[in-house]
């Protein structure tokens, strides 16, 4: 499986604005193909094939004095830039056909000087490399200092230089990994996500939820309201825009550490994990989406389900309208309707449940089930023969 390692680079002023026109030339590229897609379209011309493409927008264009600055950088970026475009397409044009599974994709559209990341691609043919004294070397940028936190396992791929909203730059490896199964562990867990807590897992254990921006809010209100009294393309502005960015990256990677942080424990503390397929697009349309936007589920569970590949553990969704929480993990009674402030509960059975708790152990015997289901196991008690001193319908019974 391939992986993304990010370490973060430390560019001299020069490459910066190597970097800055790298940039501005790949967008540029990028730009020019889809314009003259979108012309070819509107003039009912055949498609435009790939090479052809790339022949109009980079080779062509180079020699004409508008374009003729596309040379100072690598072609592999501008080669990069346009197959990016030709992606896009693919994906828009498998979504609406019906191909390609989950939400529908909008077409391509035009990229801004004004986004807030930037990014250039540099593949094998490049001939990118780390030097001896552990600097990032690009063709036509220079040796850029690289902040390592570990070691590559393997000789990467591609590398992609990011530029983010606060202004920092980072080097995104691509890196093909092998499977490093950790040894097997008996234990198993469900996991039900929440607001009031994190994470509450099938064993009892619940995981607090830090709510990173939220104590960070009044912080960000006060950089906001700076921003809002600078005038429009004033330097102010520009500083005080950066401060915000800078604030709100604080923020997310907090939140991506936190990630990292439970989800490794989880992996590593248990063979099979199972979850819940939540609604993240639902729920972040209605009142609760701030918070939901701040638990951040989908980076959590993707992690989640990666390390389980990469560790050899076992990992399960399960539909979202699995009613986990009304349904009693004792006895298997199905409660009636269950607001949101009703936190624990008691069966007919006389079992009182903690809802969360209650969740992540209807979560995992729904997991267990599945599994059984793939493997073909018994999911559901056989079917036995009626006794004749068994109530039946009767001959002659109206």
């Amino acid at each position: 499986m391939q992986l993304r390692y990010s370490f973060r680079l430390h560019p001299t002023p020069g490459q910066q604005i190597a970097l800055a026109r790298a940039f501005g030339c790949a967008r540029t590229v990028f730009n020019d193909g889809l314009r003259t897609r979108q012309q070819a379209h509107a003039a009912g011309s055949p498609r435009i094939s790939d090479g052809e493409l790339s022949k109009r927008v980079i080779t062509q264009a180079k020699k004409t004095p508008e374009r003729a600055w596309l040379s100072e950088v690598s072609a592999v970026v501008l080669q990069q830039a346009l197959a990016d475009l030709n992606t896009a397409y693919r994906n828009f044009f498998a979504s609406i056909s019906g191909e390609r599974k989950g939400a529908k994709i909008a077409p391509p559209r035009f990229r801004s000087k004004r986004d807030n990341r930037q990014a250039v691609r540099f593949t094998r043919n490049a001939r990118f490399s780390i030097t001896p004294g552990g600097k990032l070397r690009l063709p036509k940028i220079g040796d850029v200092p690289v902040r390592w936190s570990r070691t590559l396992p393997f000789e990467p791929s591609s590398v992609t230089v990011v530029k983010d909203a606060a202004g920092r730059y980072f080097a995104s490896f691509v890196v093909e990994v092998t499977e490093q199964p950790l040894p097997p562990v008996e234990t198993e867990t469900g996991i039900d996500l929440g607001l009031g807590h994190f994470a509450v897992l099938s064993n009892g254990q619940k995981i607090d939820s830090p709510r990173f921006l939220r104590r960070a809010e009044k912080k960000l209100k006060r950089l906001q309201r700076m921003l809002s009294r600078k005038a429009k393309g004033s330097n102010n502005r520009a500083k005080a825009r950066r401060a915000v960015a800078r604030q709100h990256a604080k923020v997310a990677d907090a939140r991506r550490e936190f990630h990292h942080q439970e989800s490794t424990k989880i992996i590593r503390d248990n063979q099979t994990v199972v979850v819940e397929d939540l609604a993240v697009h639902g729920l972040a349309r209605t009142r609760l989406a701030k918070s939901v936007h701040d638990a951040g589920w989908s980076a959590f569970v993707g992690m989640l389900e990666y390390k389980a590949r990469l560790c050899g553990r076992a990992f399960h969704r399960i539909d979202r309208w699995f009613p986990s929480s009304k349904l009693c993990s004792a006895c298997g009674t199905l409660a009636g309707s269950m607001p949101l402030n009703v936190r624990s509960w008691e069966c007919t059975c006389g079992t009182v449940h903690d809802r969360d708790v209650n969740a992540a152990k209807n979560i995992l015997a729904a997991g267990r089930a599945e599994r059984l289901s793939a493997c073909g196991g018994p999911v559901r008690p056989p079917l036995a023969v009626a006794q004749p001193s068994e109530a039946g319908s009767h001959r002659g019974a109206a």
